[in-house]
Protein backbone atom coordinates (compact mmCIF):
# COMPACT_ATOMS: atom_id res chain seq x y z
CA UNK A 1 0.00 0.00 0.00
CA UNK A 2 1.04 3.54 -1.16
CA UNK A 3 1.81 5.99 1.44
CA UNK A 4 3.34 9.88 1.02
CA UNK A 5 6.70 10.37 1.45
CA UNK A 6 6.35 13.64 3.10
CA UNK A 7 8.05 15.89 0.47
CA UNK A 8 6.09 19.33 -0.89
CA UNK A 9 4.06 18.88 -4.03
CA UNK A 10 5.43 22.64 -5.40
CA UNK A 11 3.54 24.58 -7.96
CA UNK A 12 4.57 22.20 -11.50
CA UNK A 13 4.88 25.10 -14.32
CA UNK A 14 5.72 23.14 -16.80
CA UNK A 15 3.07 20.79 -15.89
CA UNK A 16 1.14 24.30 -16.33
CA UNK A 17 2.34 24.89 -19.75
CA UNK A 18 2.01 20.92 -21.23
CA UNK A 19 -1.72 21.58 -19.68
CA UNK A 20 -2.04 24.78 -21.75
CA UNK A 21 -0.42 22.99 -24.95
CA UNK A 22 -3.10 20.24 -24.82
CA UNK A 23 -6.06 22.46 -24.61
CA UNK A 24 -4.94 24.67 -27.50
CA UNK A 25 -4.44 21.10 -29.35
CA UNK A 26 -7.47 20.17 -28.63
CA UNK A 27 -9.30 23.78 -29.61
CA UNK A 28 -7.04 23.39 -32.80
CA UNK A 29 -8.22 20.20 -33.92
CA UNK A 30 -11.71 20.30 -32.98
CA UNK A 31 -12.11 23.60 -35.20
CA UNK A 32 -10.19 21.68 -38.17
CA UNK A 33 -13.03 19.15 -37.50
CA UNK A 34 -15.50 21.58 -37.24
CA UNK A 35 -16.70 20.32 -33.63
CA UNK A 36 -17.33 17.39 -34.62
CA UNK A 37 -19.67 18.29 -37.78
CA UNK A 38 -16.52 18.13 -40.70
CA UNK A 39 -17.92 18.80 -44.15
CA UNK A 40 -17.06 17.32 -47.71
CA UNK A 41 -17.46 20.04 -50.05
CA UNK A 42 -16.52 23.40 -48.07
CA UNK A 43 -17.01 26.59 -50.18
CA UNK A 44 -13.56 28.36 -48.97
CA UNK A 45 -10.76 25.63 -49.53
CA UNK A 46 -7.57 25.95 -50.69
CA UNK A 47 -4.84 23.67 -52.15
CA UNK A 48 -2.84 23.10 -48.38
CA UNK A 49 -5.40 21.42 -47.39
CA UNK A 50 -4.92 18.02 -47.60
CA UNK A 51 -1.33 19.12 -46.38
CA UNK A 52 -2.51 20.67 -43.35
CA UNK A 53 -5.18 18.14 -42.14
CA UNK A 54 -2.63 15.79 -42.55
CA UNK A 55 0.65 17.34 -40.35
CA UNK A 56 -2.52 18.46 -37.23
CA UNK A 57 -3.81 14.65 -37.58
CA UNK A 58 -0.20 13.28 -37.13
CA UNK A 59 0.67 16.19 -34.31
CA UNK A 60 -2.70 16.34 -32.19
CA UNK A 61 -5.39 13.87 -32.95
CA UNK A 62 -5.07 11.43 -29.60
CA UNK A 63 -1.55 13.26 -28.35
CA UNK A 64 -3.60 16.18 -26.53
CA UNK A 65 -6.25 14.54 -25.03
CA UNK A 66 -3.59 11.87 -24.19
CA UNK A 67 -1.31 14.70 -22.39
CA UNK A 68 -4.22 16.11 -20.69
CA UNK A 69 -5.16 12.70 -18.97
CA UNK A 70 -1.64 12.28 -18.14
CA UNK A 71 -1.64 15.69 -16.23
CA UNK A 72 -5.41 14.93 -14.76
CA UNK A 73 -3.66 11.98 -12.88
CA UNK A 74 -0.67 13.94 -12.02
CA UNK A 75 -3.25 16.63 -10.18
CA UNK A 76 -4.79 13.43 -8.32
CA UNK A 77 -2.00 12.73 -7.16
CA UNK A 78 -0.67 15.98 -5.88
CA UNK A 79 -4.60 16.14 -3.86
CA UNK A 80 -4.09 13.13 -2.40
CA UNK A 81 -0.51 13.76 -1.15
CA UNK A 82 -1.30 17.07 0.69
CA UNK A 83 -4.38 15.71 1.72
CA UNK A 84 -2.35 12.81 3.13
CA UNK A 85 0.55 14.49 4.52
CA UNK A 86 -2.09 16.08 6.74
CA UNK A 87 -3.58 13.51 7.98
CA UNK A 88 -6.66 13.20 5.92
CA UNK A 89 -8.45 10.69 3.37
CA UNK A 90 -9.02 12.37 0.16
CA UNK A 91 -11.04 9.43 -1.32
CA UNK A 92 -14.37 10.84 -0.23
CA UNK A 93 -13.62 14.89 -1.14
CA UNK A 94 -12.40 13.51 -4.80
CA UNK A 95 -15.29 11.46 -5.45
CA UNK A 96 -17.67 14.25 -4.82
CA UNK A 97 -15.44 16.43 -6.85
CA UNK A 98 -15.69 14.04 -10.28
CA UNK A 99 -19.32 13.87 -9.49
CA UNK A 100 -18.76 17.89 -9.98
CA UNK A 101 -16.78 17.50 -13.01
CA UNK A 102 -19.22 14.90 -14.49
CA UNK A 103 -21.94 18.10 -14.17
CA UNK A 104 -19.93 20.40 -16.29
CA UNK A 105 -19.57 17.60 -18.63
CA UNK A 106 -23.49 17.49 -19.02
CA UNK A 107 -23.55 21.59 -19.34
CA UNK A 108 -20.55 21.23 -22.08
CA UNK A 109 -22.49 18.17 -23.57
CA UNK A 110 -25.59 20.85 -23.95
CA UNK A 111 -23.13 22.87 -26.74
CA UNK A 112 -20.56 20.25 -27.84
CA UNK A 113 -21.43 16.29 -28.68
CA UNK A 114 -18.17 15.39 -28.19
CA UNK A 115 -17.06 15.99 -24.64
CA UNK A 116 -15.23 14.10 -22.79
CA UNK A 117 -14.99 15.08 -19.09
CA UNK A 118 -18.01 12.82 -18.43
CA UNK A 119 -15.66 10.18 -19.11
CA UNK A 120 -13.16 11.42 -17.36
CA UNK A 121 -15.54 11.95 -14.14
CA UNK A 122 -15.94 8.85 -14.58
CA UNK A 123 -13.06 6.69 -15.09
CA UNK A 124 -11.37 9.15 -12.61
CA UNK A 125 -13.71 7.41 -9.80
CA UNK A 126 -10.89 4.48 -10.60
CA UNK A 127 -7.78 6.68 -9.46
CA UNK A 128 -9.50 6.60 -5.94
CA UNK A 129 -8.50 2.36 -5.46
CA UNK A 130 -5.32 3.01 -7.87
CA UNK A 131 -3.71 5.50 -5.23
CA UNK A 132 -3.52 2.99 -2.32
CA UNK A 133 -1.78 0.36 -4.39
CA UNK A 134 1.57 0.05 -4.07
CA UNK A 135 4.14 1.64 -7.02
CA UNK A 136 5.24 -1.71 -8.38
CA UNK A 137 1.75 -3.21 -8.61
CA UNK A 138 0.49 0.28 -10.34
CA UNK A 139 3.00 0.05 -12.96
CA UNK A 140 2.29 -3.75 -13.93
CA UNK A 141 -1.42 -2.48 -13.83
CA UNK A 142 -0.57 0.82 -15.92
CA UNK A 143 1.51 -0.75 -18.25
CA UNK A 144 -1.30 -3.49 -18.83
CA UNK A 145 -4.09 -1.07 -19.58
CA UNK A 146 -1.33 0.53 -21.88
CA UNK A 147 -1.21 -2.12 -23.83
CA UNK A 148 -4.26 -2.42 -25.07
CA UNK A 149 -5.45 -5.42 -23.58
CA UNK A 150 -8.91 -5.18 -25.22
CA UNK A 151 -7.27 -4.80 -28.40
CA UNK A 152 -5.18 -7.93 -28.01
CA UNK A 153 -7.84 -10.59 -27.06
CA UNK A 154 -9.93 -8.75 -30.03
CA UNK A 155 -7.20 -10.01 -32.31
CA UNK A 156 -6.64 -13.27 -30.56
CA UNK A 157 -10.46 -14.01 -30.24
CA UNK A 158 -11.69 -12.69 -33.17
CA UNK A 159 -14.50 -11.02 -30.90
CA UNK A 160 -15.21 -7.46 -32.05
CA UNK A 161 -17.27 -4.75 -30.12
CA UNK A 162 -20.29 -3.91 -31.64
CA UNK A 163 -19.92 0.06 -32.18
CA UNK A 164 -22.42 -0.18 -35.12
CA UNK A 165 -24.84 2.33 -34.03
CA UNK A 166 -22.18 5.09 -33.75
CA UNK A 167 -22.58 5.99 -37.51
CA UNK A 168 -26.57 6.38 -36.92
CA UNK A 169 -25.96 8.35 -33.65
CA UNK A 170 -23.72 10.68 -35.85
CA UNK A 171 -25.77 11.27 -37.92
CA UNK A 172 -29.07 12.32 -35.66
CA UNK A 173 -26.75 14.67 -33.83
CA UNK A 174 -25.23 16.19 -36.91
CA UNK A 175 -28.49 16.94 -38.59
CA UNK A 176 -29.89 18.51 -35.79
CA UNK A 177 -26.75 20.41 -35.29
CA UNK A 178 -26.47 21.64 -38.83
CA UNK A 179 -30.45 21.97 -39.09
CA UNK A 180 -31.63 22.68 -35.78
CA UNK A 181 -32.10 25.66 -33.43
CA UNK A 182 -30.01 25.23 -30.20
CA UNK A 183 -32.60 23.19 -28.16
CA UNK A 184 -32.74 20.99 -30.70
CA UNK A 185 -29.02 20.16 -30.91
CA UNK A 186 -28.84 20.41 -27.26
CA UNK A 187 -31.67 17.31 -27.32
CA UNK A 188 -29.99 15.47 -29.72
CA UNK A 189 -26.15 15.61 -28.01
CA UNK A 190 -27.56 15.15 -24.54
CA UNK A 191 -29.24 11.87 -25.44
CA UNK A 192 -26.71 10.47 -28.04
CA UNK A 193 -23.34 12.35 -27.29
CA UNK A 194 -22.06 10.18 -24.07
CA UNK A 195 -23.35 6.71 -26.09
CA UNK A 196 -21.44 8.25 -28.87
CA UNK A 197 -18.71 8.98 -27.48
CA UNK A 198 -18.77 5.48 -25.33
CA UNK A 199 -18.61 3.71 -28.83
CA UNK A 200 -15.99 6.18 -30.17
CA UNK A 201 -13.96 5.39 -27.70
CA UNK A 202 -14.16 1.77 -27.26
CA UNK A 203 -13.51 1.37 -30.65
CA UNK A 204 -10.58 3.89 -30.84
CA UNK A 205 -8.76 1.82 -27.98
CA UNK A 206 -9.20 4.98 -25.53
CA UNK A 207 -10.71 3.07 -23.05
CA UNK A 208 -7.99 1.32 -21.29
CA UNK A 209 -5.42 3.98 -22.79
CA UNK A 210 -7.18 7.31 -20.98
CA UNK A 211 -7.57 5.26 -17.92
CA UNK A 212 -3.45 4.13 -18.20
CA UNK A 213 -2.56 7.62 -18.25
CA UNK A 214 -4.31 8.48 -15.54
CA UNK A 215 -2.72 5.99 -13.46
CA UNK A 216 1.22 6.73 -15.30
CA UNK A 217 0.44 10.28 -13.91
CA UNK A 218 -0.51 9.20 -10.62
CA UNK A 219 3.25 7.25 -11.42
CA UNK A 220 4.96 10.28 -12.33
CA UNK A 221 4.11 12.10 -9.36
CA UNK A 222 5.10 9.63 -7.30
CA UNK A 223 8.39 9.55 -8.81
CA UNK A 224 8.45 13.39 -9.26
CA UNK A 225 9.41 13.13 -12.21
CA UNK A 226 7.96 16.80 -13.61
CA UNK A 227 10.60 18.52 -10.99
CA UNK A 228 14.40 19.31 -11.67
CA UNK A 229 15.49 17.17 -8.61
CA UNK A 230 17.73 13.73 -8.77
CA UNK A 231 18.47 12.16 -12.01
CA UNK A 232 15.22 12.97 -13.53
CA UNK A 233 16.48 14.70 -16.69
CA UNK A 234 17.99 11.92 -17.59
CA UNK A 235 15.17 9.84 -16.90
CA UNK A 236 13.32 12.30 -19.56
CA UNK A 237 16.33 12.15 -21.94
CA UNK A 238 16.03 8.30 -21.91
CA UNK A 239 12.05 8.53 -22.87
CA UNK A 240 12.76 11.02 -25.52
CA UNK A 241 15.24 8.79 -26.88
CA UNK A 242 12.98 5.51 -26.81
CA UNK A 243 9.92 7.28 -27.82
CA UNK A 244 11.51 8.96 -30.65
CA UNK A 245 12.70 5.27 -31.88
CA UNK A 246 9.26 3.83 -31.64
CA UNK A 247 7.53 6.79 -33.31
CA UNK A 248 10.34 6.14 -36.55
CA UNK A 249 9.93 2.86 -36.10
CA UNK A 250 5.90 3.35 -36.23
CA UNK A 251 5.97 5.94 -39.31
CA UNK A 252 8.37 3.61 -41.41
CA UNK A 253 6.12 0.32 -40.96
CA UNK A 254 3.10 2.07 -40.63
CA UNK A 255 1.13 3.16 -44.29
CA UNK A 256 -0.20 6.66 -44.60
CA UNK A 257 -3.46 7.44 -45.04
CA UNK A 258 -6.66 9.79 -44.72
CA UNK A 259 -3.49 12.28 -42.48
CA UNK A 260 -2.90 9.75 -40.00
CA UNK A 261 -0.24 6.25 -40.07
CA UNK A 262 -2.18 2.75 -39.99
CA UNK A 263 -1.07 -0.27 -39.64
CA UNK A 264 -3.45 -2.71 -41.60
CA UNK A 265 -5.27 -5.69 -39.62
CA UNK A 266 -3.21 -4.89 -36.47
CA UNK A 267 -4.45 -0.73 -36.48
CA UNK A 268 -6.70 -1.14 -33.03
CA UNK A 269 -3.78 -2.57 -31.29
CA UNK A 270 -0.32 -0.37 -32.58
CA UNK A 271 -2.39 3.15 -33.08
CA UNK A 272 -2.86 4.07 -29.47
CA UNK A 273 0.45 2.50 -28.97
CA UNK A 274 1.87 4.53 -31.73
CA UNK A 275 -0.15 7.65 -30.35
CA UNK A 276 1.37 7.22 -26.82
CA UNK A 277 4.79 6.99 -28.41
CA UNK A 278 4.07 10.48 -29.90
CA UNK A 279 2.72 11.66 -26.53
CA UNK A 280 5.60 10.59 -24.89
CA UNK A 281 8.05 12.46 -27.39
CA UNK A 282 6.13 15.97 -26.84
CA UNK A 283 6.12 15.96 -22.96
CA UNK A 284 9.52 14.81 -22.84
CA UNK A 285 11.29 16.92 -24.99
CA UNK A 286 8.72 19.92 -23.45
CA UNK A 287 10.26 19.41 -20.26
CA UNK A 288 14.13 18.60 -21.26
CA UNK A 289 13.64 22.34 -23.19
CA UNK A 290 11.96 23.85 -20.20
CA UNK A 291 14.45 23.37 -18.04
CA UNK A 292 17.64 22.91 -20.13
CA UNK A 293 16.79 26.57 -22.04
CA UNK A 294 15.24 29.69 -20.45
CA UNK A 295 13.85 31.36 -23.90
CA UNK A 296 12.27 28.33 -24.31
CA UNK A 297 10.98 28.71 -20.41
CA UNK A 298 10.15 32.15 -21.06
CA UNK A 299 7.98 31.41 -24.27
CA UNK A 300 6.01 29.13 -23.01
CA UNK A 301 5.74 30.46 -19.44
CA UNK A 302 2.82 32.80 -21.19
CA UNK A 303 0.52 29.98 -21.68
CA UNK A 304 0.98 28.69 -18.19
CA UNK A 305 -2.17 30.68 -17.12
CA UNK A 306 -4.03 29.22 -19.86
CA UNK A 307 -2.80 25.74 -18.96
CA UNK A 308 -4.33 26.59 -14.94
CA UNK A 309 -8.04 27.77 -16.75
CA UNK A 310 -8.17 24.28 -18.55
CA UNK A 311 -11.86 23.74 -17.71
CA UNK A 312 -12.91 27.31 -18.47
CA UNK A 313 -11.18 26.85 -21.57
CA UNK A 314 -12.33 23.95 -23.11
CA UNK A 315 -15.70 24.78 -22.18
CA UNK A 316 -15.56 28.06 -23.38
CA UNK A 317 -13.80 26.65 -26.95
CA UNK A 318 -17.30 24.67 -26.80
CA UNK A 319 -19.34 27.63 -26.88
CA UNK A 320 -17.33 29.77 -29.08
CA UNK A 321 -16.34 27.08 -31.84
CA UNK A 322 -19.86 25.43 -31.73
CA UNK A 323 -21.69 29.07 -32.14
CA UNK A 324 -19.16 29.16 -35.26
CA UNK A 325 -19.83 26.06 -37.44
CA UNK A 326 -22.99 24.78 -36.01
CA UNK A 327 -26.45 25.82 -37.78
CA UNK A 328 -28.23 27.68 -34.80
CA UNK A 329 -25.14 30.19 -35.01
CA UNK A 330 -23.33 31.10 -37.83
CA UNK A 331 -22.92 28.01 -39.64
CA UNK A 332 -19.99 28.44 -41.35
CA UNK A 333 -19.40 24.44 -41.45
CA UNK A 334 -19.99 24.16 -45.14
CA UNK A 335 -18.30 27.24 -46.00
CA UNK A 336 -14.32 27.00 -43.76
CA UNK A 337 -12.11 24.27 -45.49
CA UNK A 338 -9.38 22.61 -43.39
CA UNK A 339 -6.88 25.75 -43.92
CA UNK A 340 -9.26 28.29 -42.57
CA UNK A 341 -10.83 25.92 -39.58
CA UNK A 342 -7.54 26.02 -38.61
CA UNK A 343 -6.92 29.97 -38.85
CA UNK A 344 -9.93 30.25 -36.99
CA UNK A 345 -8.96 28.09 -34.05
CA UNK A 346 -5.96 29.91 -33.91
CA UNK A 347 -8.34 33.35 -33.41
CA UNK A 348 -10.26 31.05 -30.89
CA UNK A 349 -7.39 30.54 -28.91
CA UNK A 350 -6.22 34.44 -28.98
CA UNK A 351 -9.93 35.43 -28.39
CA UNK A 352 -9.25 33.40 -25.35
CA UNK A 353 -6.03 34.38 -24.18
CA UNK A 354 -6.78 38.19 -24.41
CA UNK A 355 -10.33 37.22 -22.49
CA UNK A 356 -8.52 35.17 -19.68
CA UNK A 357 -5.83 37.10 -19.26
CA UNK A 358 -7.82 39.95 -18.13
CA UNK A 359 -9.45 37.35 -15.45
CA UNK A 360 -5.50 36.12 -14.48
CA UNK A 361 -4.71 39.68 -13.65
CA UNK A 362 -6.98 39.14 -10.51
CA UNK A 363 -7.70 35.83 -9.99
CA UNK A 364 -5.75 32.53 -9.64
CA UNK A 365 -7.77 30.68 -11.10
CA UNK A 366 -10.27 30.41 -13.94
CA UNK A 367 -13.87 31.45 -13.09
CA UNK A 368 -15.26 27.58 -13.60
CA UNK A 369 -12.23 26.38 -11.68
CA UNK A 370 -12.62 28.19 -8.75
CA UNK A 371 -16.35 27.42 -8.70
CA UNK A 372 -15.03 23.97 -8.74
CA UNK A 373 -12.38 23.92 -6.11
CA UNK A 374 -14.99 25.95 -3.99
CA UNK A 375 -17.59 23.14 -4.37
CA UNK A 376 -14.70 20.49 -4.05
CA UNK A 377 -14.18 21.73 -0.88
CA UNK A 378 -17.67 22.98 0.41
CA UNK A 379 -17.64 22.53 4.41
CA UNK A 380 -13.55 22.41 4.76
CA UNK A 381 -10.55 25.20 4.86
CA UNK A 382 -9.16 24.51 2.21
CA UNK A 383 -12.26 26.00 -0.19
CA UNK A 384 -11.78 29.61 1.35
CA UNK A 385 -8.01 29.26 -0.29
Amino acid sequence: MYKTQGLKNSRIEVADALRGIAVIGIILYHSVEHFNLGSAHPSLSLPCDDTVFNILTVLLSGKMYGIFALLFGLSFFIMRDNQEQKGKDFSARFAWRMVLLFCFGIINMTFYNGDILTFYALLGLLMIPAGYLSTPLLWAVTIFLLIQPIEIYSLLSGWKPDISAMGKYYMTMGRAAIEGNFFECAGASLKYGFLTSLLWFIGKGRMTQTLGLFFLGILFGRRRLFYNEGNNLKIWRVVLAVSTVLVAVGVIFGRAGEGNVYFGKLDSLLHPMFNLAILLFIVSGVVLLWYKFEGFRKSLSHICFFGRMSLTNYLLSSVLGCFIFYGWGLGLNDVLGTTWSFLTGIGIVVLQIIILRQWAKKHKRGPLETIWRKLTWIGSEESSK
